[in-house]
């Protein structure tokens, strides 16, 4: 199963999407917006997964700057 996530602030634009998206025989769900920031940030922590252990000192430390 493949994904997409569209964003817009044109509620009439993003109508549209989902009814061409329902003639087309899919299937629509609406994120809220947490649920979008957590998309945003996992697919972050995904991009960025190195493997190395990080110290939580470095860590805030980074935050800090």
């Amino acid at each position: 199963m493949s994904a997409i996530v569209i964003k817009s602030s044109n509620s009439k634009n993003l109508r549209l999407l989902t009814e061409l998206a329902k003639q087309l025989g899919e299937r629509v769900d609406k994120l809220s917006a947490a649920q979008a920031e957590d998309l945003q940030l996992g697919l972050m922590m995904k991009k960025e997964k190195t493997g190395k252990t990080v110290s939580r000192r470095a860590i805030f430390k980074h935050l800090d700057s």
